[in-house]
Formats: C-alpha cells, sequence, structure tokens
C-alpha cells in the first residue's frame, strides 16, 4: 500500500476519515444482496445507491476509501493545477496593466500544504462512518473471491446474490531497464512531495502526463516530457491536441516526441534518462505516466469463474455483466475511459443491472452511454461523442462546423482567444455525434454540447438558445448559426423572396 506523507494535520485528518485506525469490522449479516469491492468512485456510488434503495451492502477496501480520485487523482491534481495556474496569470498580469514585478514567488511547501488540506476537507464525502451511516457494512483488508458467491475479506466469509467488482487500476511502469531502480513517482506518489524537484522528467504525454508537467514547469520546475507518440495527446483530434502542445513549449516544457526510452541509471539523486537516439535527459525527479493497468492480480476471480486480462482487466458485456451472472463490475477495472465520471455513470448501470433487471424498470446498456472527457491543462481539452476518426471507423459521413474563439468577444475581451469549438452532425442533418472543444473552460463549455447530443437536440436548434452576452459559450450558439446559414440555399433565397413580394402585396 502507499503510504501517505508527511503525515501532518491534514493527512491525519483524511485518513480519520477514509482508513480509521480504530475501526472495528462488523460481524457479517447473512447473505448479502451486493457485495461490492473497491471502495473508489464506482464501488461507493455503487454500494451508496444500492443501500439507499433498501440493498443489503457489504463494502470492501484493501487500502482507502475514496480510492484514486479522492486520495490520489482528480481532486489532488486539480488542486495543484489551481496553484499553478495562479502562477502564470500573475506572470502574464503586465498584459492587464497590473504590475507584480519582480514576479510570483512560489511556495512550494505552502501549495502542497494547500493540497493536503483541500483533500482533507473534501474527505468526509467518502468517509467509512458516513457509509456505516448509510447502512453498509463496511470492511478493510484483502477481498477475494473463495466461490461463485462467497468473498473472504480478513478471515470473514461474505455470501451474495450478487457482487461488484470495482477495484480501479493502478500506474503501469514500463519494463525498462533501470527504471524501477531509479525510483520513480507516480500519480499514488507525487503529491507526497514538500520539495520542487528542480529538474523534473515526465514519460508519458497522456492526459496525466500533460497535467503535471504543466503544473510543475508552472511552480518552477525544468520539465523535460518524454512522449513515444509524435504528438501529445494522441487520442484526440490533432489540431486540438496541438494547440495544447504550443501552450505547453510556451510554459518552457522541452517536448522530446517520438521518443522512446532505453534506460535509466540513477546516480545519487539524479536519474539519466538514455533514449534511444542517444540522447541523455537529466532529472532530479522522475514521473511515470505512461498509462493504467487494472487491480484484479489478489482478487482469485477464477474461483469465480470471471474471465479477465492482465491488461485489459475483467472482461464485461454490455449490461456490465461479468461471465458469471451474479457478478457484475465497473470503472477502471472494465472500462477503456478511465474517469471518474465514467465510473460514476457505470455505477449507476450496475445498481439497475444487477438489483432490478428482472423487474418492471429493465436494464440499462452501456454502449448507450455518450462519453465526454476533458484533459485540465491550460487551454482545456474537452471531448464528446464521436470523434472524426470514430466516425469513419463506422463509416459515417460527418458535416463540421468550427467556431474559432479568436472571433468571440468574450475571449478577446479576455485576452485569451486560443483554441475553438467543432461540431459535427451527420452529413446533411443537425443531428449532433460529437464535438471537440479546445480552450479555457471547454471542460464546463462542453456540457452544454453533451445535453445536446443526449437529447437528441439538433445544432440548428443550439442557434436559438440565448446565451448571456458575453460569454464564451456564444461560440457554441455560432456553430448553430453556420449549420442554419449552410441550409440558405439560393433555392431557399428565392422561396423567401417571393413571400416577402407578397407580404408587401398585402
Amino acid at each position: 500500500m502507499i503510504p501517505l506523507t508527511p503525515l501532518d494535520s491534514a493527512n491525519r485528518a483524511l485518513l480519520e476519515q477514509v482508513r480509521p485506525a480504530d475501526w472495528r469490522a462488523p460481524a457479517p449479516s447473512g447473505v448479502y444482496d451486493l457485495v461490492v469491492i473497491g471502495a473508489g468512485t464506482a464501488g461507493l456510488v455503487t454500494a451508496a445507491g444500492a443501500a439507499t434503495l433498501g440493498a443489503r451492502v457489504a463494502l470492501v477496501e484493501r487500502h482507502l476509501m475514496g480510492g484514486d480520485c479522492l486520495n490520489f487523482g482528480c481532486v489532488p491534481s486539480k488542486s495543484l493545477l489551481r496553484s499553478a495556474h495562479v502562477a502564470a496569470e500573475l506572470r502574464r498580469a503586465g498584459e492587464f496593466g497590473i504590475r507584480t514585478m519582480p514576479g510570483p514567488e512560489v511556495d512550494f511547501s505552502a501549495v502542497m500544504e494547500r493540497l493536503r488540506r483541500l483533500r482533507a476537507g473534501l474527505a468526509p464525502n467518502d468517509a467509512a462512518r458516513r457509509f456505516a451511516g448509510l447502512g453498509v457494512d463496511v470492511f478493510f483488508g484483502e477481498g477475494r473471491f473463495v466461490g461463485a458467491r462467497e468473498i473472504e475479506v480478513a478471515g470473514k466469509r461474505l455470501p451474495f446474490h450478487r457482487a461488484v467488482i470495482a477495484t480501479g487500476a493502478r500506474a503501469a511502469i514500463p519494463e525498462v531497464p533501470g527504471l524501477t531502480e531509479a525510483d520513480p513517482l507516480t500519480n499514488e506518489t507525487v503529491f507526497n512531495l514538500t520539495r520542487l524537484p528542480p529538474r523534473l522528467a515526465v514519460l508519458g504525454g497522456g492526459p496525466v502526463g500533460c497535467e503535471l508537467a504543466q503544473a510543475f514547469a508552472r511552480l518552477g520546475s525544468k520539465v523535460t516530457l518524454i512522449h513515444k507518440h509524435p504528438r501529445v495527446l494522441d487520442r484526440d483530434d490533432a489540431d486540438a491536441a496541438m494547440v495544447v502542445q504550443q501552450a505547453l513549449m510556451r510554459d518552457g516544457i522541452q517536448l522530446r516526441l517520438g521518443a522512446r526510452l532505453s534506460h535509466v541509471d540513477r546516480r545519487n539523486e539524479t536519474r539519466q534518462l538514455h533514449l534511444q537516439d542517444g540522447e541523455v535527459v537529466e532529472a532530479d525527479a522522475l514521473l511515470v505516466a505512461t498509462g493504467r493497468i487494472p487491480n484484479i492480480q489478489d482478487l482469485q476471480l477464477d474461483a469465480a469463474d470471471v474471465i479477465h486480462d492482465i491488461r485489459t482487466g475483467v472482461r464485461v458485456d454490455d449490461f456490465l455483466r461479468t461471465s458469471n451472472p451474479r457478478i457484475f463490475a465497473c470503472g477502471d477495472v472494465c472500462l477503456s475511459h478511465r474517469f471518474t465520471h465514467a465510473a460514476d455513470a457505470a455505477a449507476r448501470i450496475v445498481i439497475q443491472n444487477s438489483l432490478f433487471a428482472l423487474g418492471p424498470i429493465g436494464r440499462r446498456r452501456w454502449s448507450n452511454v455518450s462519453m465526454a472527457w476533458c484533459t485540465f491543462t491550460d487551454p482545456e481539452l474537452a471531448h464528446t461523442g464521436w470523434t472524426m476518426a470514430e466516425a469513419a471507423r463506422r463509416g459515417v459521413a460527418l458535416d463540421t462546423f468550427t467556431q474559432p474563439f479568436e472571433h468571440v468577444d468574450r475571449a478577446i475581451t479576455d485576452s485569451d482567444t486560443e483554441g475553438f469549438i467543432r461540431v459535427h452532425t451527420r452529413a446533411g442533418t443537425d443531428r449532433i455525434v460529437g464535438a471537440t472543444i479546445v480552450g479555457r473552460g471547454a471542460g464546463d463549455l462542453i456540457s452544454e454540447v453533451s445535453l445536446a447530443l443526449a437529447a437528441g437536440t439538433g445544432l440548428g436548434r443550439l442557434a436559438t438558445v440565448i446565451h448571456p452576452y458575453p460569454t464564451r459559450a456564444e461560440a457554441i450558439r455560432k456553430c448553430g448559426d453556420q449549420f442554419n446559414k449552410r441550409r440558405w440555399t439560393p433555392g431557399v433565397a428565392r422561396f423567401l423572396s417571393v413571400l416577402l413580394r407578397l407580404s408587401r402585396i398585402g
């Protein structure tokens, strides 16, 4: 288990909530309607929802309740990003007529103390005592299957009618000679830092790598980001990812793209990263952000007849049911979309499908979910629905409408015009199938398009939505205007001209 350090008042307060030292496990209460293994987002939502509906629920957690999101992911990372963003804004203050000479001074120790304090403040939402108060039996320890209908934890047997695997995933460490010996940081340890690394190497140019590379660069580290692909955020639209990539470079990050690590040497406190092209990158700390692998290694899934794979995790069908029809899974342990909100959405489906599939409510399919996501760099990059590449794989022709922020009044007055909004519709219709937004506040702006997509609201209709002026959301209306103008064909113009003449006669 990863220890939380330093053990200051904030971390002690966190542990008191998510892993109380004096916790006494309850006596198992017969056959549970639902036993949930894993108390991250997926497990907590499942357990709370099922208990609220009257089910008898047991929740098993091997480490800290709250999982990655609270302890090692969303909460601490966004707290860190906020401090880094303030530092970056202060450096730009002169553009707005504000003098801050000689410039901002970053107190990294205070930055991290704030992070720990905010994290502890949110911990009661995920606390063991809160869930016990909901009627959930909370057990700490390694949960493992001892049969198709029974789980064991800390010497106690928990028989169940249904079970849910929600054990999440952990950082993947590539098999590179010398990498493990270099004591690399991951998302599970980087927030334990109390001193800013003068030189930081980041391995991986996905969302986690880009977010943390930019944060540490803005806080004062000399950052080198190494990525095996030709550009960062290679799963996103190329031109949107390029906007982020240029921002990283403006923040002083040295990019080594299309680069692969040969081996790593550690000499005292210096890490030497040898690239295959012969270049050597020296750093005082190394952060690995090259993906995640599911936590299934100690579950004894074979005993429960659950098919699984060490790389992709637990195999589920469209109803999030495993090969054992009494056992479901949700969250990072089984999904390709490894986001907190994806885990939350999957948990809600699992509650319905595991407890009420035979009733009048019916079952829900994961394939009907339209997934949105956001990388919280500055600028942010958000997406919902299909990408252009996915539409091409499906053989679906698109019409695409793009509105650059450089023509949006609020972006101009904010001196923050980089990026754009792009909406895809099925060719010849206004049916929205996907959208990408890159720019300030993209993570919030994408929700309006996500709602329209889910509700079947067409892009033309979005042109009629009244947005407060001036806001960046005006760019969405402008995309709707583009669609409506495309319908203004010469034939439509002639028809309307006739109507206008007739109205004059009347």
